[in-house]
Protein backbone atom coordinates (compact mmCIF):
# COMPACT_ATOMS: atom_id res chain seq x y z
CA UNK A 1 0.00 0.00 0.00
CA UNK A 2 2.32 2.78 -1.28
CA UNK A 3 2.64 7.00 -4.05
CA UNK A 4 -4.18 19.73 -16.38
CA UNK A 5 -7.10 20.15 -15.17
CA UNK A 6 -9.88 18.27 -18.12
CA UNK A 7 -12.02 20.77 -19.33
CA UNK A 8 -15.22 19.30 -20.22
CA UNK A 9 -16.83 22.38 -22.10
CA UNK A 10 -17.18 20.45 -25.19
CA UNK A 11 -16.89 16.73 -23.37
CA UNK A 12 -19.77 16.99 -21.55
CA UNK A 13 -22.11 16.91 -24.41
CA UNK A 14 -21.14 13.57 -25.16
CA UNK A 15 -21.77 11.97 -21.60
CA UNK A 16 -24.48 9.55 -22.32
CA UNK A 17 -26.40 7.65 -20.00
CA UNK A 18 -26.06 9.65 -17.23
CA UNK A 19 -27.40 8.72 -13.79
CA UNK A 20 -30.49 11.64 -12.93
CA UNK A 21 -31.13 12.69 -9.85
CA UNK A 22 -33.96 14.67 -8.31
CA UNK A 23 -32.19 18.07 -7.47
CA UNK A 24 -34.51 19.53 -4.72
CA UNK A 25 -33.43 16.44 -2.43
CA UNK A 26 -29.36 16.10 -3.49
CA UNK A 27 -29.10 19.72 -2.85
CA UNK A 28 -29.80 18.89 0.72
CA UNK A 29 -26.80 16.65 0.87
CA UNK A 30 -23.93 18.58 -0.46
CA UNK A 31 -21.01 19.31 1.98
CA UNK A 32 -20.15 22.62 2.50
CA UNK A 33 -18.78 24.24 -0.86
CA UNK A 34 -14.81 23.47 -0.88
CA UNK A 35 -13.31 23.59 -4.31
CA UNK A 36 -9.71 22.48 -4.20
CA UNK A 37 -6.71 23.94 -6.43
CA UNK A 38 -5.60 21.95 -9.73
CA UNK A 39 -3.65 18.92 -9.27
CA UNK A 40 -0.31 19.66 -9.69
CA UNK A 41 0.46 16.41 -11.68
CA UNK A 42 3.91 14.50 -12.32
CA UNK A 43 5.00 11.50 -13.11
CA UNK A 44 4.11 8.52 -10.57
CA UNK A 45 7.16 7.37 -8.68
CA UNK A 46 7.47 3.48 -9.42
CA UNK A 47 4.90 3.53 -11.92
CA UNK A 48 4.71 2.87 -15.78
CA UNK A 49 4.91 5.55 -18.15
CA UNK A 50 1.91 7.67 -18.25
CA UNK A 51 0.41 7.32 -15.06
CA UNK A 52 0.86 10.63 -13.20
CA UNK A 53 0.11 11.32 -9.22
CA UNK A 54 -1.31 14.78 -7.33
CA UNK A 55 -1.97 15.63 -3.98
CA UNK A 56 -5.46 16.75 -3.26
CA UNK A 57 -6.22 19.41 -0.45
CA UNK A 58 -9.18 18.31 1.72
CA UNK A 59 -11.21 19.79 4.49
CA UNK A 60 -10.46 17.67 8.06
CA UNK A 61 -13.73 18.44 8.95
CA UNK A 62 -16.14 19.12 6.44
CA UNK A 63 -18.49 20.51 9.24
CA UNK A 64 -15.18 23.59 9.28
CA UNK A 65 -14.40 23.43 5.61
CA UNK A 66 -11.66 26.54 6.15
CA UNK A 67 -10.39 24.38 8.83
CA UNK A 68 -7.00 21.91 9.05
CA UNK A 69 -6.49 20.75 5.75
CA UNK A 70 -5.37 16.77 4.69
CA UNK A 71 -4.25 15.39 1.35
CA UNK A 72 -5.70 12.86 -0.79
CA UNK A 73 -3.02 11.05 -2.79
CA UNK A 74 -4.71 10.49 -6.40
CA UNK A 75 -3.15 8.86 -9.93
CA UNK A 76 -4.33 9.15 -13.50
CA UNK A 77 -3.90 7.82 -16.86
CA UNK A 78 -5.56 10.26 -19.03
CA UNK A 79 -7.60 9.34 -21.60
CA UNK A 80 -5.99 9.25 -24.95
CA UNK A 81 -9.55 8.41 -27.10
CA UNK A 82 -10.97 12.41 -26.85
CA UNK A 83 -13.36 11.47 -29.69
CA UNK A 84 -15.41 9.25 -27.64
CA UNK A 85 -14.29 10.58 -24.24
CA UNK A 86 -16.16 9.81 -21.12
CA UNK A 87 -15.12 11.96 -18.51
CA UNK A 88 -13.55 10.53 -14.96
CA UNK A 89 -13.47 7.17 -13.66
CA UNK A 90 -12.37 6.35 -10.10
CA UNK A 91 -11.53 2.84 -8.73
CA UNK A 92 -11.69 1.83 -4.96
CA UNK A 93 -10.25 -1.88 -4.17
CA UNK A 94 -11.57 -1.91 -0.63
CA UNK A 95 -10.26 -2.74 3.09
CA UNK A 96 -11.13 -0.15 4.53
CA UNK A 97 -7.25 0.21 4.03
CA UNK A 98 -6.88 -0.47 0.47
CA UNK A 99 -5.04 1.65 -1.54
CA UNK A 100 -6.09 2.53 -4.91
CA UNK A 101 -2.72 4.15 -6.50
CA UNK A 102 -2.00 1.18 -8.77
CA UNK A 103 -5.66 1.26 -10.30
CA UNK A 104 -4.83 3.38 -13.27
CA UNK A 105 -2.36 0.48 -14.57
CA UNK A 106 -4.71 -2.52 -13.14
CA UNK A 107 -8.27 -1.20 -14.74
CA UNK A 108 -6.38 -0.33 -17.98
CA UNK A 109 -5.70 -3.86 -18.72
CA UNK A 110 -8.80 -5.69 -17.05
CA UNK A 111 -11.09 -3.07 -19.16
CA UNK A 112 -9.14 -3.32 -22.37
CA UNK A 113 -7.03 -0.53 -24.04
CA UNK A 114 -10.00 0.74 -26.42
CA UNK A 115 -12.88 1.41 -23.65
CA UNK A 116 -9.54 2.33 -21.01
CA UNK A 117 -8.42 4.85 -23.22
CA UNK A 118 -12.16 6.79 -23.33
CA UNK A 119 -11.84 7.59 -19.83
CA UNK A 120 -9.82 9.18 -17.54
CA UNK A 121 -8.42 6.22 -15.23
CA UNK A 122 -8.36 7.50 -11.55
CA UNK A 123 -6.89 5.81 -8.55
CA UNK A 124 -7.04 7.32 -5.41
CA UNK A 125 -5.54 6.38 -1.52
CA UNK A 126 -8.27 7.11 0.96
CA UNK A 127 -7.91 9.68 3.62
CA UNK A 128 -5.14 7.78 6.05
CA UNK A 129 -4.37 5.64 3.11
CA UNK A 130 -0.40 4.82 1.90
CA UNK A 131 0.56 8.02 0.12
CA UNK A 132 -2.41 10.24 1.70
CA UNK A 133 -1.53 12.50 4.50
CA UNK A 134 -1.15 11.80 7.12
CA UNK A 135 -0.76 7.98 6.95
CA UNK A 136 -2.47 6.40 9.82
CA UNK A 137 0.11 4.06 12.04
CA UNK A 138 -0.60 2.91 15.68
CA UNK A 139 1.54 0.24 16.23
CA UNK A 140 3.72 -0.31 13.02
CA UNK A 141 4.73 -3.89 15.14
CA UNK A 142 1.29 -5.01 16.08
CA UNK A 143 0.96 -8.03 13.25
CA UNK A 144 4.88 -9.06 14.05
CA UNK A 145 4.83 -12.80 14.54
CA UNK A 146 4.53 -14.87 16.05
CA UNK A 147 1.03 -14.35 17.60
CA UNK A 148 -0.99 -15.41 20.39
CA UNK A 149 -3.01 -18.36 19.16
CA UNK A 150 -6.25 -16.61 18.04
CA UNK A 151 -8.30 -19.36 20.01
CA UNK A 152 -8.60 -18.43 23.63
CA UNK A 153 -8.16 -22.10 25.48
CA UNK A 154 -9.23 -20.54 28.56
CA UNK A 155 -10.78 -17.37 29.96
CA UNK A 156 -6.98 -15.75 30.85
CA UNK A 157 -5.93 -16.30 27.01
CA UNK A 158 -9.14 -14.49 26.07
CA UNK A 159 -9.02 -11.67 28.37
CA UNK A 160 -4.87 -11.33 26.90
CA UNK A 161 -6.31 -10.47 23.45
CA UNK A 162 -9.12 -8.19 24.78
CA UNK A 163 -6.62 -6.01 26.39
CA UNK A 164 -4.23 -6.70 23.85
CA UNK A 165 -7.22 -4.81 21.22
CA UNK A 166 -8.26 -2.06 24.31
CA UNK A 167 -3.95 -0.98 24.29
CA UNK A 168 -4.41 -0.89 20.35
CA UNK A 169 -7.05 1.29 20.46
CA UNK A 170 -5.97 3.40 23.36
CA UNK A 171 -2.42 3.94 20.84
CA UNK A 172 -4.87 4.95 17.98
CA UNK A 173 -6.27 7.10 20.38
CA UNK A 174 -2.84 8.75 21.85
CA UNK A 175 -1.42 9.36 18.17
CA UNK A 176 -4.50 10.42 16.13
CA UNK A 177 -6.85 11.71 18.78
CA UNK A 178 -8.28 14.34 16.92
CA UNK A 179 -8.51 12.50 13.35
CA UNK A 180 -10.66 9.60 15.05
CA UNK A 181 -13.97 11.26 14.81
CA UNK A 182 -13.11 12.11 10.73
CA UNK A 183 -12.43 8.83 9.75
CA UNK A 184 -15.79 7.78 8.68
CA UNK A 185 -17.14 6.49 5.26
CA UNK A 186 -19.10 9.94 4.65
CA UNK A 187 -16.08 11.64 5.20
CA UNK A 188 -14.11 9.30 2.63
CA UNK A 189 -17.16 10.30 0.17
CA UNK A 190 -17.18 13.47 0.14
CA UNK A 191 -12.93 13.17 -0.34
CA UNK A 192 -14.20 11.52 -3.44
CA UNK A 193 -16.60 14.56 -4.52
CA UNK A 194 -13.58 16.83 -3.85
CA UNK A 195 -11.68 14.82 -6.37
CA UNK A 196 -14.28 15.32 -8.65
CA UNK A 197 -13.79 19.00 -8.42
CA UNK A 198 -10.34 19.04 -8.76
CA UNK A 199 -10.48 17.16 -11.92
CA UNK A 200 -13.11 19.69 -13.10
CA UNK A 201 -15.39 17.25 -13.65
CA UNK A 202 -19.44 17.88 -13.20
CA UNK A 203 -20.04 14.12 -12.76
CA UNK A 204 -17.61 10.69 -12.12
CA UNK A 205 -18.14 7.23 -12.77
CA UNK A 206 -16.91 4.47 -9.82
CA UNK A 207 -15.93 1.02 -10.47
CA UNK A 208 -15.70 -0.07 -6.48
CA UNK A 209 -14.82 -3.82 -5.25
CA UNK A 210 -15.71 -4.96 -1.33
CA UNK A 211 -15.36 -2.37 1.20
CA UNK A 212 -15.62 -0.03 -2.14
CA UNK A 213 -18.44 -1.29 -2.73
CA UNK A 214 -19.67 0.91 1.03
CA UNK A 215 -18.12 3.53 -0.25
CA UNK A 216 -19.64 3.79 -3.57
CA UNK A 217 -23.22 3.34 -2.07
CA UNK A 218 -22.59 6.20 0.18
CA UNK A 219 -21.38 8.57 -2.13
CA UNK A 220 -24.15 7.69 -4.62
CA UNK A 221 -26.59 8.50 -1.31
CA UNK A 222 -24.70 11.80 -0.70
CA UNK A 223 -24.23 13.33 -4.20
CA UNK A 224 -26.65 11.65 -6.36
CA UNK A 225 -26.27 14.30 -8.92
CA UNK A 226 -22.84 13.63 -8.78
CA UNK A 227 -22.99 10.06 -10.38
CA UNK A 228 -22.73 9.27 -13.82
CA UNK A 229 -22.41 5.15 -13.85
CA UNK A 230 -22.00 3.06 -11.13
CA UNK A 231 -20.48 -0.40 -10.54
CA UNK A 232 -20.29 -2.18 -7.22
CA UNK A 233 -18.90 -5.43 -7.30
CA UNK A 234 -18.97 -7.87 -4.49
CA UNK A 235 -21.02 -6.26 -2.02
CA UNK A 236 -21.38 -5.49 1.30
CA UNK A 237 -24.60 -5.75 3.16
CA UNK A 238 -25.42 -2.82 4.29
CA UNK A 239 -28.01 -3.94 6.74
CA UNK A 240 -25.38 -5.44 8.85
CA UNK A 241 -22.66 -3.17 8.89
CA UNK A 242 -20.16 -3.33 10.81
CA UNK A 243 -20.80 -6.01 13.64
CA UNK A 244 -23.06 -7.99 11.63
CA UNK A 245 -21.11 -8.14 8.28
CA UNK A 246 -18.14 -9.82 10.49
CA UNK A 247 -20.63 -12.07 12.09
CA UNK A 248 -21.98 -13.08 8.51
CA UNK A 249 -18.33 -13.64 7.39
CA UNK A 250 -17.53 -16.44 9.68
CA UNK A 251 -20.31 -18.95 8.34
CA UNK A 252 -19.33 -18.28 4.75
CA UNK A 253 -15.45 -18.32 5.26
CA UNK A 254 -16.40 -21.81 6.95
CA UNK A 255 -18.57 -22.94 3.66
CA UNK A 256 -15.12 -21.73 1.69
CA UNK A 257 -12.72 -23.79 3.74
CA UNK A 258 -14.67 -27.32 3.65
CA UNK A 259 -14.84 -26.67 0.00
CA UNK A 260 -11.22 -26.16 -0.21
CA UNK A 261 -11.15 -28.83 2.24
CA UNK A 262 -13.27 -31.13 0.21
CA UNK A 263 -10.93 -30.33 -3.64
CA UNK A 264 -7.91 -31.13 -1.87
CA UNK A 265 -9.53 -35.11 -1.11
CA UNK A 266 -10.33 -34.86 -4.73
CA UNK A 267 -6.64 -34.57 -5.63
CA UNK A 268 -5.08 -37.14 -3.00
CA UNK A 269 -3.02 -38.38 -5.25
CA UNK A 270 -1.97 -34.84 -5.40
CA UNK A 271 -1.91 -34.39 -1.85
CA UNK A 272 -2.06 -37.23 0.24
CA UNK A 273 -4.24 -35.75 2.76
CA UNK A 274 -7.38 -38.10 2.65
CA UNK A 275 -9.50 -38.73 -0.11
CA UNK A 276 -12.69 -37.12 2.61
CA UNK A 277 -12.82 -33.87 3.09
CA UNK A 278 -12.75 -34.54 6.92
CA UNK A 279 -9.89 -36.18 6.34
CA UNK A 280 -8.92 -33.42 5.02
CA UNK A 281 -9.91 -30.86 7.77
CA UNK A 282 -8.32 -33.31 10.35
CA UNK A 283 -5.04 -32.95 8.81
CA UNK A 284 -5.24 -29.13 8.35
CA UNK A 285 -6.16 -28.41 12.15
CA UNK A 286 -3.49 -31.41 13.45
CA UNK A 287 -1.20 -29.16 11.30
CA UNK A 288 -2.47 -25.84 12.92
CA UNK A 289 -1.86 -27.67 16.93
CA UNK A 290 1.44 -28.60 15.72
CA UNK A 291 2.44 -24.70 14.48
CA UNK A 292 1.34 -23.98 18.04
CA UNK A 293 3.68 -25.80 19.78
CA UNK A 294 6.54 -25.23 17.07
CA UNK A 295 5.93 -22.57 14.48
CA UNK A 296 7.45 -23.02 11.18
CA UNK A 297 10.72 -21.09 10.35
CA UNK A 298 10.02 -19.59 13.73
CA UNK A 299 7.18 -16.69 12.23
CA UNK A 300 4.16 -19.05 10.93
CA UNK A 301 2.57 -19.93 14.58
CA UNK A 302 -1.33 -20.98 14.46
CA UNK A 303 -2.72 -17.39 13.56
CA UNK A 304 0.27 -16.61 11.20
CA UNK A 305 -1.28 -20.32 9.76
CA UNK A 306 -5.30 -18.83 9.86
CA UNK A 307 -4.08 -15.64 8.06
CA UNK A 308 -2.21 -17.28 5.35
CA UNK A 309 -5.21 -20.24 4.56
CA UNK A 310 -7.42 -17.35 4.69
CA UNK A 311 -6.93 -16.11 1.35
CA UNK A 312 -8.04 -19.01 -0.36
CA UNK A 313 -11.79 -18.44 0.74
CA UNK A 314 -11.24 -15.33 -1.09
CA UNK A 315 -9.84 -17.05 -4.87
CA UNK A 316 -9.80 -20.45 -5.23
CA UNK A 317 -6.87 -19.83 -7.73
CA UNK A 318 -4.98 -20.07 -4.78
CA UNK A 319 -5.81 -23.31 -3.56
CA UNK A 320 -2.95 -25.29 -5.02
CA UNK A 321 -0.42 -23.13 -3.80
CA UNK A 322 -1.97 -23.57 0.16
CA UNK A 323 -2.69 -27.06 -0.27
CA UNK A 324 1.16 -27.58 -1.43
CA UNK A 325 2.14 -25.94 1.08
CA UNK A 326 0.19 -27.68 3.89
CA UNK A 327 0.50 -31.06 2.37
CA UNK A 328 4.40 -31.04 2.65
CA UNK A 329 4.17 -29.98 5.65
CA UNK A 330 2.12 -32.76 6.89
CA UNK A 331 3.57 -35.60 4.97
CA UNK A 332 7.19 -34.29 4.73
CA UNK A 333 7.71 -32.14 8.21
CA UNK A 334 8.49 -29.15 5.52
CA UNK A 335 8.32 -25.89 6.90
CA UNK A 336 9.56 -23.79 4.36
CA UNK A 337 6.88 -24.07 2.06
CA UNK A 338 4.32 -22.98 4.76
CA UNK A 339 6.62 -19.99 5.33
CA UNK A 340 6.68 -18.99 1.77
CA UNK A 341 2.58 -19.33 1.64
CA UNK A 342 2.68 -17.01 4.82
CA UNK A 343 5.02 -14.69 3.38
CA UNK A 344 2.69 -14.37 0.28
CA UNK A 345 -0.43 -14.37 1.54
CA UNK A 346 -0.53 -13.99 5.64
CA UNK A 347 2.53 -11.52 6.76
CA UNK A 348 1.49 -8.05 7.75
CA UNK A 349 4.05 -7.79 9.43
CA UNK A 350 6.08 -3.96 9.93
CA UNK A 351 2.85 -1.89 8.74
CA UNK A 352 -0.29 -1.71 10.58
CA UNK A 353 -1.76 1.37 8.39
CA UNK A 354 -3.89 -0.97 6.22
CA UNK A 355 -5.31 -2.15 9.79
CA UNK A 356 -4.97 1.21 11.95
CA UNK A 357 -7.42 3.04 8.54
CA UNK A 358 -9.47 -0.48 9.02
CA UNK A 359 -9.95 0.32 12.43
CA UNK A 360 -10.33 3.98 12.23
CA UNK A 361 -13.18 3.73 9.63
CA UNK A 362 -15.33 0.77 10.81
CA UNK A 363 -15.18 1.35 14.35
CA UNK A 364 -16.19 4.68 13.82
CA UNK A 365 -18.61 4.06 10.79
CA UNK A 366 -21.25 2.20 12.85
CA UNK A 367 -22.21 1.20 16.44
CA UNK A 368 -20.39 -1.43 18.33
CA UNK A 369 -21.13 -3.09 21.34
CA UNK A 370 -19.24 -2.06 24.17
CA UNK A 371 -19.42 -4.47 26.64
CA UNK A 372 -17.70 -7.32 25.94
CA UNK A 373 -19.39 -9.83 27.73
CA UNK A 374 -21.38 -9.59 24.44
CA UNK A 375 -18.36 -10.38 22.29
CA UNK A 376 -17.97 -13.20 24.13
CA UNK A 377 -21.28 -14.99 24.07
CA UNK A 378 -21.50 -13.76 20.30
CA UNK A 379 -17.91 -15.34 19.33
CA UNK A 380 -18.14 -18.28 21.23
CA UNK A 381 -21.36 -19.12 19.21
CA UNK A 382 -20.11 -18.92 16.38
CA UNK A 383 -17.58 -20.39 16.64
CA UNK A 384 -19.41 -23.42 17.61
CA UNK A 385 -20.42 -23.88 14.10
CA UNK A 386 -17.55 -21.41 11.86
CA UNK A 387 -13.87 -22.79 13.84
CA UNK A 388 -11.98 -21.51 10.66
CA UNK A 389 -12.43 -17.42 10.78
CA UNK A 390 -14.38 -16.65 14.69
CA UNK A 391 -11.97 -16.20 16.54
CA UNK A 392 -9.31 -14.73 14.28
CA UNK A 393 -12.29 -12.16 13.23
CA UNK A 394 -13.18 -11.66 16.11
CA UNK A 395 -9.47 -9.95 17.24
CA UNK A 396 -9.40 -8.69 13.95
CA UNK A 397 -12.04 -6.32 15.19
CA UNK A 398 -12.37 -6.29 18.92
CA UNK A 399 -10.55 -3.05 19.05
CA UNK A 400 -13.71 -1.23 18.32
CA UNK A 401 -15.23 -2.21 21.39
CA UNK A 402 -12.98 0.25 23.27
CA UNK A 403 -12.61 2.31 20.12
CA UNK A 404 -12.39 6.49 21.76
CA UNK A 405 -15.19 7.60 19.00
CA UNK A 406 -18.30 6.50 19.19
CA UNK A 407 -19.93 5.12 15.76
CA UNK A 408 -23.28 6.03 14.42
CA UNK A 409 -25.01 4.86 11.37
CA UNK A 410 -26.00 6.51 7.50
CA UNK A 411 -28.46 5.01 6.11
CA UNK A 412 -27.52 4.30 1.93
CA UNK A 413 -30.22 5.02 -0.58
CA UNK A 414 -29.92 4.76 -4.28
CA UNK A 415 -33.20 5.68 -5.19
CA UNK A 416 -32.19 8.89 -7.13
CA UNK A 417 -29.88 6.95 -9.00
CA UNK A 418 -31.27 5.73 -12.87
CA UNK A 419 -28.88 2.97 -13.24
CA UNK A 420 -26.03 1.32 -11.84
CA UNK A 421 -24.59 -2.88 -12.03
CA UNK A 422 -23.89 -4.53 -9.22
CA UNK A 423 -21.96 -8.09 -8.96
CA UNK A 424 -21.74 -10.42 -6.62
CA UNK A 425 -21.12 -14.33 -6.13
CA UNK A 426 -23.66 -16.60 -4.68
CA UNK A 427 -20.91 -18.02 -2.58
CA UNK A 428 -18.55 -15.16 -1.60
CA UNK A 429 -17.22 -15.45 1.77
CA UNK A 430 -15.50 -12.05 2.43
CA UNK A 431 -19.04 -10.02 1.19
CA UNK A 432 -21.78 -12.98 1.74
CA UNK A 433 -24.57 -13.12 -0.74
CA UNK A 434 -27.40 -11.33 0.60
CA UNK A 435 -25.10 -8.17 0.84
CA UNK A 436 -26.03 -7.69 -3.30
CA UNK A 437 -29.47 -9.03 -3.02
CA UNK A 438 -29.91 -5.81 -0.45
CA UNK A 439 -28.28 -3.11 -1.71
CA UNK A 440 -29.85 -4.39 -5.07
CA UNK A 441 -33.56 -3.58 -3.02
CA UNK A 442 -32.03 -0.24 -1.99
CA UNK A 443 -31.07 1.01 -5.91
CA UNK A 444 -34.49 -0.05 -7.14
CA UNK A 445 -32.94 1.18 -10.90
CA UNK A 446 -30.11 -1.06 -10.36
CA UNK A 447 -29.13 -4.44 -11.93
CA UNK A 448 -28.27 -7.34 -10.59
CA UNK A 449 -25.80 -9.83 -11.77
CA UNK A 450 -24.76 -13.34 -9.90
CA UNK A 451 -22.28 -15.42 -10.65
CA UNK A 452 -23.35 -19.12 -9.51
CA UNK A 453 -21.72 -20.18 -6.78
CA UNK A 454 -18.13 -19.64 -7.78
CA UNK A 455 -16.78 -18.65 -4.40
CA UNK A 456 -14.67 -16.09 -5.69
CA UNK A 457 -14.27 -12.36 -4.23
CA UNK A 458 -14.15 -9.63 -7.52
CA UNK A 459 -15.41 -10.72 -10.49
CA UNK A 460 -15.21 -8.00 -12.96
CA UNK A 461 -12.29 -8.31 -15.72
CA UNK A 462 -11.29 -11.26 -14.45
CA UNK A 463 -11.89 -12.86 -17.50
CA UNK A 464 -15.32 -14.66 -17.62
CA UNK A 465 -17.02 -13.72 -20.78
CA UNK A 466 -20.64 -13.48 -18.84
CA UNK A 467 -19.92 -11.02 -16.02
CA UNK A 468 -16.98 -8.76 -18.51
CA UNK A 469 -19.69 -8.28 -21.83
CA UNK A 470 -22.15 -6.82 -19.30
CA UNK A 471 -20.09 -4.92 -17.49
CA UNK A 472 -17.92 -3.19 -20.28
CA UNK A 473 -21.15 -2.38 -22.01
CA UNK A 474 -21.92 -0.82 -19.48
CA UNK A 475 -19.16 1.67 -19.44
CA UNK A 476 -19.47 1.56 -22.82
CA UNK A 477 -22.46 3.28 -23.75
CA UNK A 478 -24.73 2.45 -20.33
CA UNK A 479 -26.56 -0.53 -21.52
CA UNK A 480 -27.87 -2.25 -18.81
CA UNK A 481 -29.23 -6.02 -18.91
CA UNK A 482 -33.17 -6.04 -18.80
CA UNK A 483 -34.52 -5.93 -15.23
CA UNK A 484 -36.35 -9.30 -13.78
CA UNK A 485 -37.61 -10.48 -10.66
CA UNK A 486 -34.63 -11.21 -8.19
CA UNK A 487 -30.90 -11.22 -10.07
CA UNK A 488 -31.32 -9.59 -13.22
CA UNK A 489 -28.32 -12.39 -14.82
CA UNK A 490 -27.35 -15.35 -13.90
CA UNK A 491 -23.72 -16.19 -14.83
CA UNK A 492 -21.63 -19.85 -14.86
CA UNK A 493 -19.04 -19.78 -12.71
CA UNK A 494 -15.40 -20.26 -12.90
CA UNK A 495 -14.04 -23.58 -13.05
CA UNK A 496 -12.02 -25.07 -9.98
CA UNK A 497 -8.43 -25.12 -10.43
CA UNK A 498 -6.40 -28.31 -11.38
CA UNK A 499 -3.38 -28.87 -9.20
CA UNK A 500 0.19 -28.69 -11.08
CA UNK A 501 0.79 -32.15 -12.64
CA UNK A 502 4.13 -31.97 -9.89
CA UNK A 503 2.61 -30.56 -7.21
CA UNK A 504 5.08 -31.97 -4.24
CA UNK A 505 7.95 -31.91 -6.32
CA UNK A 506 7.74 -27.88 -6.78
CA UNK A 507 8.38 -24.97 -4.69
CA UNK A 508 5.24 -23.40 -4.47
CA UNK A 509 4.64 -19.81 -6.46
CA UNK A 510 1.50 -16.99 -6.47
CA UNK A 511 -0.82 -18.32 -9.12
CA UNK A 512 -3.36 -15.74 -9.18
CA UNK A 513 -2.79 -12.21 -10.07
CA UNK A 514 -3.99 -10.79 -6.99
CA UNK A 515 -0.68 -10.66 -5.19
CA UNK A 516 -0.49 -9.07 -1.50
CA UNK A 517 1.49 -5.66 -2.05
CA UNK A 518 0.93 -4.69 -5.46
CA UNK A 519 -2.92 -3.64 -4.39
CA UNK A 520 -4.19 -4.83 -7.93
CA UNK A 521 -7.52 -5.34 -6.48
CA UNK A 522 -6.90 -6.37 -2.76
CA UNK A 523 -4.42 -5.77 0.32
CA UNK A 524 -2.83 -8.39 1.95
CA UNK A 525 -4.50 -11.52 3.67
CA UNK A 526 -3.60 -10.43 6.68
CA UNK A 527 -4.20 -6.96 6.74
CA UNK A 528 -7.59 -5.74 5.66
CA UNK A 529 -9.03 -8.32 2.85
CA UNK A 530 -9.50 -10.81 5.79
CA UNK A 531 -12.75 -9.13 7.33
CA UNK A 532 -14.25 -6.23 5.28
CA UNK A 533 -12.88 -6.19 2.52
CA UNK A 534 -11.72 -6.86 -1.37
CA UNK A 535 -10.63 -8.08 -3.46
Amino acid sequence: MKKILIALATAGLSLSGALVAAPATAGTRQAPDHTPPAPQWAQCAGMAEGIECAAISVPLDYDRPWGRKIKIAVSRKKATDTAHYQGAILFNPGGPGGSGLSYPAVMQNRLGAPLAAQYDLIGFDPRGVGSSEPALRCDTHFFDPVRPDYVPANWAEEAAWVKKMQAYSKACDTAYGDLLKNMTTVDAAKDMDQIRKALGQRQISYVGYSYGTYLGATYATLFPDNVRRLVLDSIINPERVWYGTNLDQNQAFEARAKAFFAWIAQYDANYHLGTAAADVEKAFYAARAKLKAAPAEGRVGPSEFDDTYLAGGYLKSRWPLLANALSRFVTAGETAPIAQAYATYGDSSGDDNAFAVYSAVECTDARWPRDWSTWHRDWWESYRTAPFLSWGNAWFNAQCQSWPVRGHDLRVNGKWIKNALFFQDTKDAATPYQGGVEMHKRFPASRLVVMDGGGNHGLTGRGNACIDTIWKAYLTDGTLPASLPGPDVHCAPFADPVPPAASLRSTPTADDDWVPGSAPAEPAAGTVIRRGGPP
